[in-house]
């Protein structure tokens, strides 16, 4: 399946490691498990990372989209 929406592309990386990039400049790594039109974002086996390095690891979170600058999948 071609992804000819942003969210179709944000789709196919459900259940699949991202890289969150926050406007307060942490990142965060994570199995996407949710979003929604908002992109609020829920990832399972959540990360934080600075500098290549895993700070804190900090299991299941909920992001507000109006948070997130980015989000990369991490593989």
């Amino acid at each position: 399946m071609e992804a000819s929406r942003p969210l179709d592309t944000l789709n196919a990386s459900r259940g699949k490691k991202v890289i969150l990039e926050l406007k307060n400049n942490k990142q965060i790594i994570g199995k996407l498990k949710a979003f929604d039109v908002h992109i609020n974002t829920v990832l399972d086996e959540a990360e934080e990372h600075s500098d290549g390095q895993m700070v804190r690891k900090l299991g299941t979170l909920f992001i507000r989209g109006d948070t997130i600058i980015l989000i990369s999948p991490a593989e």
